[in-house]
C-alpha cells in the first residue's frame, strides 16, 4: 500500500485566464486517481477540499493522515464521503462494517480513528472515489443508497441535457459540517450537464466523471462566465472548480458525473446562474 498525496494551490481568476493548456490542467485536472492498492489525493486550498481515490485489490487499504493535515489520524478535524464507483467494498469504521456496492455512498463524521478499505472480489475490485472537508463537529456516519437519494428530474431530450441528479449526501438527507456530495447520471442521448451553468461565491465544486464511454471523452468548461476555458476529461478523472468559476461540460456521449462541494453555506440551490447566451 501507499499513499499519494499532493497540494495544489489557490489561484486569483485574473491569472488563471492567462494559463495555457497544460498549466490549466496542472491546475485543476486530478488524474490518475485509482492505482491498484493505492490510495491518492489531493489537497486543495480551495476550502482545504481534498479529492481523491482508494482502489484496494489485494490488501486492505488504511486511510492515514498525509503531511498536509497536520494531524494525528485523517478524520481528526475532519469529514468524508466516499461513493463506489467499482466493485462491491468492505469498510471497518472503527471496527463497524459497512458494505458499500457500485453507486452507493458512505459519509463518516469527524473524529472516527481507523478506517479501513477492502474489496470483497479481487476480480472485480472497489474504486472508492472520495471528498473530504473541513469539520468542526462530529456527525454520525450513514451509508446511502440510491434508492435512499433525493432525485431530481432536470433538462430535456430537446436541449440535449436530459438528466437524473441523485442527492446523496446532501443536508436534507445527512448531517455534514459542509461536505455535500451527489452523482447525475446523463441519459442516452444527452451529453450537456449543468445547463445553464452557475458559480456560487460561498463555496467551491469539485466533478469526477466516469461511465465515460471508451474512445470517448468529456469537455468540461470553467472559468469566469465572460472568460470560460476548458479541459478535456476522461473516464476516473476529476476536477477542481474554483468558487469564481462555472462548472459544465458536454461529452461525446451520455456519461455520469459525481459532484462535491464545500463551503459556508449547505443550500444546493444557492447559486448564480448565467444563461448560455451570456457566456464568453
Amino acid at each position: 500500500m501507499a499513499i499519494y498525496s499532493q497540494i495544489r494551490n489557490a489561484s486569483h481568476p485574473a491569472d488563471a485566464k492567462h494559463y495555457d493548456t497544460q498549466r490549466l490542467r496542472d491546475e485543476h485536472l486530478v488524474s490518475p486517481l485509482f492505482t491498484p492498492d493505492d490510495i491518492r489525493m489531493v489537497y486543495s486550498m480551495y476550502d482545504r477540499y481534498v479529492v481523491g481515490g482508494i482502489h484496494p485489490v489485494k490488501d486492505t487499504l488504511e486511510l492515514e493522515p498525509v503531511d498536509a493535515l497536520k494531524s494525528a489520524f485523517f478524520l481528526h478535524r475532519r469529514e468524508i464521503g466516499i461513493i463506489n464507483v467499482g466493485g462491491p467494498a468492505r469498510i471497518l469504521v472503527d471496527g463497524k462494517e459497512y458494505l458499500l456496492n457500485y453507486k452507493e455512498a458512505l459519509f463518516i463524521g469527524q473524529g472516527d480513528k481507523k478506517v479501513t478499505f477492502a474489496s470483497t472480489d479481487a476480480a472485480k475490485p472497489a474504486k472508492l472515489y472520495f471528498n473530504s472537508a473541513p469539520a468542526h463537529k462530529a456527525y454520525p456516519d450513514k451509508k446511502v443508497t440510491l434508492a435512499d437519494a433525493t432525485v431530481r428530474q432536470m433538462g430535456s431530450q430537446a436541449t440535449s441535457n436530459e438528466r437524473k441528479i441523485n442527492q446523496l449526501i446532501i443536508n436534507q438527507k445527512v448531517d455534514t459540517c459542509q461536505l455535500q456530495m451527489g452523482m447525475t447520471e446523463l441519459q442516452t442521448g444527452s451529453v450537456w450537464n449543468t445547463m445553464p451553468p452557475h458559480t456560487h461565491s460561498r463555496r467551491m465544486e469539485a466533478y469526477f466523471y466516469f461511465e465515460v464511454p471508451e474512445g470517448q471523452a468529456v469537455c468540461h468548461f470553467m472559468g469566469e462566465p465572460q472568460e470560460t476555458r476548458h479541459i478535456w476529461m476522461q473516464n476516473d478523472e476529476a476536477v477542481i472548480s474554483p468558487s469564481w468559476s462555472i462548472h459544465s461540460a458536454a461529452g461525446t456521449s451520455n456519461y455520469t458525473f459525481i459532484w462535491g462541494m464545500a463551503g459556508e453555506n449547505l443550500e444546493y440551490d444557492d447559486m448564480d446562474i448565467c444563461q448560455p447566451n451570456q457566456l464568453r
